[in-house]
């Protein structure tokens, strides 16, 4: 895999810094300024993550990450204004892996970055040894092609998605929690008032739909976490 990220961010001296950052990391750093232009490299397949701020001149961040999406599965961490919940959650929802509101710690954007990517890999040495399929109900999940299929149909989902759905089918009928969801679906630690799993776990349900007797596939355990139904 490349060790190359993009960041897509107009402020010029906000990349600079991060490059001072990631660089000893043992990362690549390139930077553009432009929604478009950054868009248009973020697809190329060159780069290991996209580091995605929301507000562009060109293209705004949202439309970035909907051309992104549309043509590959490349991770992308958006920069939030902070207090901007709306800005994150439709980050989250359009197929963002993760976010961070800014001003940050640059130590932080490291912390997200590795822990996006380790969660990349793994995903990707899970399906390389083993093409495991789960089927539970009328849904199939294909570790090896990252697929989910729901009454012959293939649905779309983010890589954040598959990882949690995979978590929560492994384990059907068992509440999982928020604190293990987040650590084996994102691969970090559940931060006090992190809402971005909720936001996952919704729009799952609405890629999933309900069952037949119109009951939600993922049910919520109020102060626990989450459990996929078992069918019998």
């Amino acid at each position: 895999m490349t060790n190359t990220i993009l960041i897509i961010d107009d402020d010029t001296e906000l990349c600079d810094l991060l490059r001072d950052y990631l660089t000893p990391e043992g990362f690549t750093i390139e930077a553009v300024h432009d929604g478009l232009k950054g868009a248009e490299l973020a697809v190329s397949g060159q780069h290991c993550m996209i580091v995605l701020d929301v507000m562009l001149p060109g293209a705004n961040g949202f439309e970035v990450l909907r051309r992104i999406r549309a043509a590959c599965r490349v991770p992308v961490l958006m920069l939030t204004a902070r207090g901007e919940d709306i800005d994150r959650i439709v980050g989250l929802e359009i197929g963002a892996d993760d976010y961070l509101p800014k001003p940050f710690n640059p130590r932080e954007l490291v912390a997200r970055i590795r822990a996006v990517l380790r969660r990349v890999e793994t995903a990707a040495a899970a399906a390389q040894a083993n093409a495991g399929r789960l089927v539970v109900g009328d849904v199939e999940l294909i570790s090896a092609t990252r697929d989910v299929i729901r009454c012959g149909c293939r649905l779309e989902l983010t890589s954040v998605e598959f990882a949690i759905l995979e978590v929560l089918m492994q384990r059907a009928g068992q509440v999982v929690s928020r604190d293990e969801l987040v650590k084996q679906a994102m691969g970090r630690n559940l931060l006090a008032y992190d809402r971005s799993l909720d936001v996952h776990v919704s729009s799952l349900r609405k890629k999933l739909g309900p069952r037949a007797d119109d009951s939600d596939r993922i049910k919520t355990v109020r102060s626990i976490g989450y459990l996929y139904s078992a069918e019998v």
